[in-house]
């Protein structure tokens, strides 16, 4: 059984953290992903602090197990959410899309693990500065907001410039990409396409079926004009802005198209007003499965690769 020091900071079974997909990772799938032996994260993204309350104390009545949520910090309610996080007692906070200098000493001082979302290494040298207790060093492989940095490139480079643990994430989504993560210096992963294929996962089934039926060149990114890109799958929007970006619609009018496009998407599976958030790794989803069995199933998959790697060097 793989552990390591990600396991004992946090009290969990396996090195396995659930991306905080905005709109998608509630506390029905977090806890069930904590239940599993991971760590499971609701995602706050754009909604105010009843509603992440709320997901908390839901996750809280199916679990004991740690749980975690993933703050974006470009929220207009950031400040909000940052005080239920604390009032509630969350174990862990990930933070995403911004910089949390300003949160940190309150989690710390409260009792918080503080995770940030890093894209380089820079950032990963502040939070370290700043009393971070690890850091997930995210490749721009993943969907949502994204990085220029691969995984491959990124997560090496941030394991040299901090003595925190460091998660990777991005183009992980089975127990192949588990051990290169390790192989990588990591010592743990986080994975969000993957989980979007859990039973627990309330996403509409239209965007499930995506997600199983993904290619390899399924994805795109967009949003690079305003500063904020994002990757999600090709879908009849995803092209819609792409043309608007490049095409000359103001700023505004380019915010305004894109406002509730994930919700859309989550609640009401719209390919042509929603946005499908889904890494490049989709293409080897390939089944709907409980959560707490993607957890076990990836990290059974990397022992014996791990073993073998071992054995190459004569």
């Amino acid at each position: 059984m793989i552990r390591s020091a990600i396991c004992e900071m946090l009290g969990i079974d396996y090195p396995v953290f659930q991306g905080g997909m905005a709109w998608i990772a509630d506390g029905k799938l977090a806890a069930a992903v904590s239940n599993g032996g991971g760590l499971g994260i609701i995602a706050a993204g754009n909604a105010p602090g009843d509603y992440v309350r709320e997901q908390i104390r839901a996750a809280r009545k199916i679990t004991g197990k740690p749980i975690g949520v993933n703050i974006m910090l470009l929220s207009p309610f950031a400040d909000e959410v940052a005080k239920v996080v604390t009032e509630e007692k969350v174990e862990v906070v990930t933070t995403g899309a911004g910089n949390p200098s300003k949160y940190i000493r309150e989690w710390t001082a409260a009792g918080i693990k503080v995770i940030p979302v890093v894209a380089s290494v820079a950032m990963a040298k502040l939070m370290t500065r700043l009393g971070a207790s690890a850091l997930i060093a995210e490749g721009g492989e993943s969907g949502g907001h994204v990085g220029e940095l691969t995984t491959m490139v990124l997560v090496p480079q941030v394991c040299d410039a901090t003595t925190l643990p460091v998660i990777a994430a991005g183009g992980i989504a089975d127990g192949r990409g588990v051990a290169a993560a390790f192989m990588l210096g990591a010592q743990g992963v986080q994975m969000g396409t993957r989980f979007l294929s859990a039973y627990e996962c309330s996403v509409h089934p239209a965007y499930k079926e995506k997600i199983l039926k993904a290619t390899d060149l399924c994805t795109m990114v967009t949003g690079k004009r305003l500063g904020h890109p994002v990757r999600s799958l090709r879908t009849p929007f995803a092209r819609n802005y792409a043309r608007a970006e490049y095409g000359g619609m103001p700023d505004d009018e380019l915010e305004a198209l894109g406002a509730g496009a994930l919700r859309r998407a989550v609640q009401e599976g719209d390919s042509e007003k929603g946005c499908f958030l889904s890494g490049q790794i989709a293409a080897i989803v390939r089944k709907e499965q409980p959560a707490a069995e993607i957890v076990k199933e990836v990290m059974e998959e990397a022992e014996p690769i791990l073993r073998r790697a071992s054995q190459w060097v004569k």
